[in-house]
């Protein structure tokens, strides 16, 4: 009897302890606290808007192919800058007016166009005629940036639309470096990653910014982007022609519990007795709802329970947050959790848990941001008794 006794216990003490079981408490799937903002979209015409490393915020019609009038520029600008590409601080080569650019300016002005006044034998650095196309919105000055960038017009027109391609602006083809022909066309969704590029360079994030701008014959300009600082816009292009109606591509900026927050939004084809103030009104109307949209959320209080570890052998063991998981978000959206356990941590549970053992993380990706906060032992188990290890089935 005591050698059976003595053999079974052998056997019953050689067997490898069952590792413990887990049971998960966190939802994958959750939402934004609170109410969802609603967004005051244009009746008519076209409009988008994100806010950037945040959430997209939708739109209407956001894939309507219409003409960019002025905001074509922007990629003007774009093409300009890469081909003879600017740090801040640089003015850049100088560019000299000729008597032909001056006779041009004096018909473009008969025909009612948005012009830079220019004098032959003027000269402007690069930087200089970046102001005087984005911030007045010289027709002329873009064409002579055209020309003084590639040689003429139509190879420009070539490298505007490659330039669209490369960054993937779906639905946009350009016949034209000022946007005044209505064939230079595109969407407002391409609109909003146009914007995107244009406030990523910072050249052109300082140029669009200012008010006004002084030039050596023209004097001091002002800046159609007449909204600048209202609900924090600071810039970043008009356009405005009877065939596009008005048009505002805009960038505002908020804190967001002292974080700073961009918005990059679109409107196109507004209209009204001013379509381009209409666009302007548009725009700080959905700056101001993108503001109020977003906001600093706790997502998961410290402390939320995320699993627990069960074994044979002693009591549950909760394992919960360590810390709040905050995010900048979008009240009402939709959020996706996901539970990244240490590897082999519960699993080698019959070795014991410590109280505050990292168990894992929860791991948390919305827009551009990217969080995980650890998942830590809420109490310690310690390992399988003798006791336990005999009498187990």
């Amino acid at each position: 009897m005591l050698l059976l006794l003595a053999a079974a216990c052998a056997v019953q003490l050689g067997r490898g302890v069952a590792g413990a079981k887990l049971v998960r408490s966190l939802a994958p799937i959750s939402r934004v606290p609170g109410t969802r903002v609603q967004i005051p979209w244009p009746e008519g015409g076209a409009a988008a808007m994100t806010v950037e490393a945040v959430a997209p915020l939708g739109g209407v019609r956001t894939g309507r192919v219409l003409p960019l009038a002025s905001v074509t520029k922007l990629v003007t600008a774009l093409v300009v800058l890469k081909a003879h590409p600017l740090a801040l601080g640089q003015s850049g080569p100088g560019i000299t007016f000729t008597a032909a650019d001056a006779i041009a300016y004096q018909r473009d002005l008969a025909q009612d166009q948005s012009v830079l006044k220019v004098a032959a034998g003027e000269t402007l650095t690069e930087l200089q005629a970046l102001e005087g196309m984005l911030i007045p919105s010289a027709d002329n000055i873009a064409r002579v940036l055209a020309v003084w960038t590639a040689g003429s017009e139509s190879l420009f027109v070539r490298e505007m639309n490659a330039e669209a391609g490369a960054l993937g602006l779906h639905g946009v083809h350009l016949v034209g470096p000022s946007g005044l022909n209505p064939g230079s066309v595109g969407t407002a969704a391409a609109m909003v990653k146009l914007g995107a590029v244009a406030m990523a360079n910072p050249v052109l994030r300082q140029i669009v910014a200012m008010p006004s701008v002084t030039l050596p014959v023209a004097g001091t300009v002002a800046n159609y982007d007449s909204v600048l600082g209202q609900h924090g816009i600071v810039g970043i292009k008009t356009g405005s022609t009877g065939a596009a109606g008005g048009n505002f591509v805009f960038a505002a900026r908020h804190r967001v519990a002292g974080v700073p927050v961009t918005t990059v939004g679109a409107v196109l084809d507004a209209r009204g007795a001013d379509p381009l103030q209409t666009a302007l009104s548009e725009a700080t109307a959905l700056a101001a709802a993108a503001a109020a949209a977003v906001r600093w959320v706790a997502v998961l209080p410290a402390g939320t329970l995320v699993l627990t570890v069960k074994s044979g052998w002693g009591p549950p063991v909760q394992a919960r947050t360590a810390r709040v998981l905050s995010i900048i978000a979008v009240a009402g959206q939709r959020l996706r959790l996901r539970l990244r356990l240490v590897a082999g941590a519960w699993r080698d549970a019959v070795n014991g848990i410590v109280a505050g053992q990292l168990l894992g993380h929860v791991d948390l990706r919305y827009g551009g941001q990217r969080v995980a906060v650890p998942v830590t032992a809420a109490r310690s188990l310690g390992r399988p008794s003798l006791l336990y290890r005999l009498l187990r089935i």
